[in-house]
């Protein structure tokens, strides 16, 4: 046998793909391994996995390190950890104090294991929305937009959102945050976000943006991030909807020497108009879909391979240098890891060889994930897998980038018009739901997985059902008395039963939180599932 590349990464990659053959005989038991010239290489260069480690969930060290491992087998050669308030800056304790933050000796470790790995591991902190965490606080509530606080997607409370652009000060603390984050990592590259800005325009900078436009604000304000970034020696890279989406007129403005990072989370997500608009102003962009694991338990897999087959044939029809496969933990992060591995596969197959995108329907993935994500002899957790990231379907309702059996069990309030998506909820379709994840979760205990942490896998598995079946049969009640009523109004032996059910639960999502992340940010997201088990008990 014999292994050539262009340079190391590409031995690399030929003695991962090796190493797949190997397992791949070895789980078939066959005696030797096939006769084959492989001659491959990656259609997009830079093939990325972004984790959010900011929505309550920090992974242990060991969790990140098993992901590189992983990634590197999928030959991914980028990854960021998405953050937002979870790296423990000095000077800034009090933001980050109960979170059990990422520390700069946890970086230089893993910036260290990934290149060993041929993974480049990319800075990343917001800079301008999603500051919440920090301007919630009153040592920082002078830098908002909106001091006083705004509605927005992210909380049921109202908070300050984004840093105020016209304040100097907001520059003062991005210097300070560069200054400390950006020296642990070897990659000159930095992803500083800027996305989602909701409250531009609504508070301090609102006199500005009506005489100059908060398109122009916004642009300023980049600019000036900009600065910060290139005079620390990094090329920026940053989120593009608040300028591709809503001020088209200004990509001609940008830059010419950083990265638009275009991003959509549905299947039909405009990728082709977008990215021809920043591929036409001469602009270097990454096409960034997600795993479609958040806002779900349980994922939603077709769903996921559709978003990530769009990214991947329009990002390469128009020149993107990077496909960055984002993986979310909007409300409190409740799913575990391993259901995002289908999402990682596909994303690593499409952006390596955007032929395979072109027919997914023909690629085995429940075999594939079972091959060289889950190990399983048996063949059984790939098609479950599979098979439960459909369970979003089974009720019948499209709620975009969620699952509606996620919002039954998340919003004991009610459930609004914006949540309820297309469709209605019946009792025929939620039964039916039942049925699906009964059969769909039935052979879980013959998995035969060779991984060191098949056992968690399976738990983790399990628990997933046991969620969602309990979704749908707090659904039956809800929608018994009106999608639109809060359960406290359910009869008493209903809330009862449904109480009773909820309390393991919960005690078993906090057991298996801790089998793979750090205590800081449990409390915050088991609170979720404890404001329903409240208001069941109420």
């Amino acid at each position: 046998m014999t292994v050539i590349g262009a340079d190391a990464a590409g031995a690399f990659y030929g003695v991962c793909t090796l190493c797949q053959l190997i397992d791949l005989a070895a789980q078939q038991g066959e005696p030797a391994l096939p006769g084959v010239h492989i001659l491959d290489w990656p259609d997009i260069a830079n093939r990325g996995v972004m984790l959010d480690v900011t929505r309550d969930r920090v992974p242990t060290l060991a969790t990140l390190f098993d992901l590189v491992d992983l990634l590197a087998g999928l030959k991914v050669n980028q990854l960021q950890l998405y953050t937002e308030h979870t790296f423990a800056y000095r000077g800034h304790e009090q933001v980050w104090q109960d979170a059990s933050a990422i520390t700069p000796e946890d970086i230089l470790r893993l910036d260290a294991y990934c290149r060993q790995r041929y993974i480049e591991l990319v800075p990343n902190q917001n800079s301008f929305g999603h500051m919440h965490r920090w301007l919630k606080l009153d040592a920082y509530r002078h830098l908002a937009e909106t001091p006083e606080g705004v509605d927005h997607p992210f909380t049921n409370v109202r908070e300050p959102f984004s840093l105020c652009p016209l304040d100097p000060g907001s520059v003062a603390l991005l210097a300070d945050l560069y200054d400390q984050l950006l020296p642990n990592f070897t990659s000159r590259q930095f992803n500083v976000g800027l996305d989602e800005t909701f409250d531009l325009g609504q508070g301090r900078s609102k006199a500005e943006c009506e005489a100059r436009g908060t398109g122009r604000v916004y642009l300023d304000f980049l600019l000036k991030v900009y600065d910060l970034v290139t005079t620390r020696g990094h090329t920026m890279q940053f989120w593009s909807d608040i300028i591709v989406r809503d001020q088209p007129d200004l990509v001609a403005e940008l830059p010419r020497d950083l990265i638009a990072l275009e991003w959509g989370y549905e299947a039909d997500y405009p990728f082709d108009k977008h990215a021809a608009l920043v591929a036409a102003s001469g602009r270097s962009f990454y096409v960034c879909p997600g795993t479609s694991s958040w806002n779900t338990l349980g994922g939603r897999t077709a769903n996921a391979i559709g978003n990530l087959q769009n990214a991947a044939q329009n990002g390469y029809k128009h020149g993107a240098i990077g496909y960055l496969n984002t993986d979310w933990g909007d409300n409190g992060h409740p799913q575990p890891l391993p259901v995002s591995y289908l999402g990682y596969l596909v994303g690593a197959a499409f952006s390596w060889n955007v032929a395979s995108a072109a027919a997914p329907d023909a690629l085995d993935i429940p075999g594939m994930l079972d091959a060289h994500l889950f190990r399983d002899r048996a063949g059984v957790m790939g098609r479950l897998a599979y098979d439960l990231g459909n369970a979003y379907l089974q009720p019948g309702v499209e709620v975009g980038n969620s699952s509606p059996l996620f919002w039954l069990l998340m919003l004991p309030g009610g459930l609004p018009v914006r949540r309820q998506g297309k469709g209605t909820l019946t009792p025929e379709a939620l039964e039916k739901t039942l049925d699906y994840l009964d059969t769909t979760l039935a052979p879980l205990a013959q998995a035969q997985m060779q991984r060191a942490d098949a056992k968690l896998i399976q738990d983790e598995f399990r628990q997933v059902g046991d969620l969602l079946r309990f979704a749908a049969k707090l659904g039956l009640e809800r929608v018994a008395l009106g999608q639109d009523r809060p359960v406290q109004e359910l009869p008493q032996a209903a809330r009862s039963r449904l109480a009773q059910a909820l309390r393991p639960l919960i005690a078993e999502q906090r057991r298996l939180w801790l089998a793979r992340s750090r205590a800081g940010g449990l409390d915050d997201s088991a609170g979720r599932f404890e404001a329903m088990l409240a208001a069941l008990e109420a």
